[in-house]
């Protein structure tokens, strides 16, 4: 479950970025994300679909390595500013784990795990309708 849930919040941050692309502080990152569906692909082959909330909550599917899709629901502050960067703070964690946010087009962005240009998970926008399909498919 923790390697679901570390996915997760990896999939929430940039090795190398196209020459447009632009670094995001916490608060542009927020006005990106917050509210909107994105669908990401990692380093280590987890893939899903995902909404961050305002609260700081997060909920979406994830499938890890090819396994099944599974609903992940993160609560209210598990996304969030510290220190001047984006972090992700589960309970039991031994570290909160903080991310490079860059945005690499109109409607895409990369996560990478500061410091660690080689954990990344990249990031599109989805419609509101391929949203709504996801979300009428998940499991509680």
């Amino acid at each position: 479950m923790r390697k679901t849930i570390f996915a997760a919040l990896g999939s929430a941050t940039l090795a190398v970025a196209p020459a447009s692309a632009e670094q995001l502080s916490p608060e542009k990152a927020r006005a990106f994300v917050v509210g909107r569906t994105f669908s990401f692909s990692c380093f280590e082959g987890s893939s899903g679909q995902g909404k961050v909330h305002a609260d700081g909550s997060v909920a979406g599917t994830i499938s890890l390595r090819a396994r099944p899709l599974r609903y992940v629901k993160l609560p209210a502050n598990t996304l969030r500013v510290r220190d001047g960067a984006v972090c992700g703070y589960l309970k039991g964690m031994a570290f909160e784990p903080c991310f490079d946010v860059v945005r690499t087009g109109s409607s895409t962005f990369r996560g990478t795990l500061a410091g660690v240009s080689t954990m990344w998970c990249d990031f599109k926008h989805v419609g509101r309708e391929r949203a709504r399909m996801a979300s009428r498919h998940r499991r509680d």
